[in-house]
């Protein structure tokens, strides 16, 4: 599948209970369709103690969204907004904003 998101881009929610927030993207799953926002669909986790996790107890930890449910900030109009990929003279693939029409950035 296709992701016009890519990792460290920064979202904003546009539906489910988180409705608004904004944050960077830290991990894209491609093959679920998900990514994984920072602030956004905590969940609750009940964690063993290990040598990693010297304390055991109640883990809070972002949780995967579908891409579909967030949108790209754009860095030029700091709006959220669709992408366009775009095909340059010189053979270069860029995304683009559909609002401002400025190159984001080399796919």
């Amino acid at each position: 599948m296709a992701m016009r998101i890519k990792k460290e881009d920064n979202v904003k929610v546009i539906s489910g209970k988180d409705k608004g927030k904004v944050g960077k993207v830290l991990k894209v799953i491609p093959r679920e369709g998900k990514v994984i926002v920072q602030g956004v669909n905590f969940t609750k986790r009940h964690q063993r103690p290990t040598n990693q996790y010297r304390e055991g107890g109640i883990v809070e930890r972002e949780s995967p969204i579908y891409a579909s449910k967030v949108m790209l900030v754009c860095p030029n109009c700091d709006k959220p907004t669709r992408v366009e990929h775009r095909v340059l003279e010189n053979g270069e693939k860029v995304r683009v904003c559909k609002k401002c029409g400025e190159i984001i950035d080399k796919v």
